[in-house]
């Protein structure tokens, strides 16, 4: 059976002027969740440093960390674009290290990477669009550098920030992240620009809203003050491992078992459960 074609950059970019959603993915399970929920655009994000390894920021997260997690989201989904963050370190040495990095990356399966910086960055949007590799920008706040300067600050810089936009849209980027952009500048962002504007804690007025699924889900004690929590999943597992905790302390767990007569030889050979390997359609 040929695998489902995945939702191209092309598309997206043709989504210009409308609203739609993407979300953060760094698992298999998570994945299929998000895609089986409707949402055709997950981010493998640098973030997977914090709300998965359980580092202060993004700076350690390396190429291999991402193509490890960038393949376990490939593998939990079907037609979803996959986007990948560019670590820190893998695209700013030189245009030949952000080519190889952006290789690596399609090999263990990005639909597109994403990598930080406007104007400073346009060089290597380019040089990565110039190997056939779809690449998103991102300006406003830029997280892995964030903390070696002003911080996590919304950024109103108007000039600035204009002149971003539309560099990185002449380098080949086929959408731009604004993260923490005044909410007006945004607006005016994404009224100028022929691609699409994807916010974040940038004000309603942007094409599409990214936010970390660790936030949505409530996983995450450290959301920002942008992110609405759609549920408390931590809530939910801190109860079911108490539950579990107690049966087994009671000797509740494992219950009584169901089977009273003895088992035939053919039965005692058979495996206790079978692991589907069908590819989802």
């Amino acid at each position: 059976m040929a695998a489902a074609r995945r939702l191209t950059s092309a598309a997206i970019r043709g989504r210009k002027g409308s609203r739609f959603p993407v979300v953060t993915a760094y698992d298999a399970p998570f994945a299929r969740c998000a895609e089986d929920a409707g949402i055709d655009i997950l981010l493998v994000g640098d973030s997977l440093g914090m709300v998965v390894l359980g580092y202060d920021s993004t700076a350690p997260v390396d190429l291999e960390d991402m193509c490890r997690h960038t393949a376990a989201v490939v593998r939990g989904s079907a037609r979803a674009h996959v986007i990948v963050d560019m670590p820190l370190g893998s695209y700013q040495p030189s245009d030949a290290d952000a080519i190889r990095a952006a290789i690596a990356l399609v090999k263990s399966g990005a639909t597109s990477v994403k990598l930080e910086g406007g104007e400073t960055a346009c060089a290597r949007i380019a040089a990565i669009v110039g190997a056939g590799i779809p690449v998103v920008a991102h300006i406003g706040v830029l997280p892995q550098t964030a903390g070696l300067g002003a911080g996590y600050r919304r950024k109103n810089d108007r000039e600035q920030l204009l002149a971003d936009g539309r560099a990185v849209e002449a380098a080949g980027a086929y959408a731009v992240v604004l993260e923490m952009v005044d909410p007006a500048i945004a607006a005016e962002l994404t009224a100028s620009l022929t691609i699409p504007t994807i916010g974040i804690g940038s004000g309603a007025a942007c094409d599409a809203q990214v936010l970390v699924m660790h936030d949505v889900l409530g996983l995450y004690p450290d959301a920002p003050p942008f992110a609405t929590r759609y549920a408390e999943l931590g809530n939910i597992a801190t109860e079911a491992f108490r539950s579990f905790g107690r049966d087994v302390r009671e000797g509740a767990f494992p219950p009584a078992a169901a089977v009273t007569t003895t088992p035939s030889a053919a039965a005692l050979d058979a495996p206790v459960y079978a692991i589907s390997s069908k590819p989802r359609a």
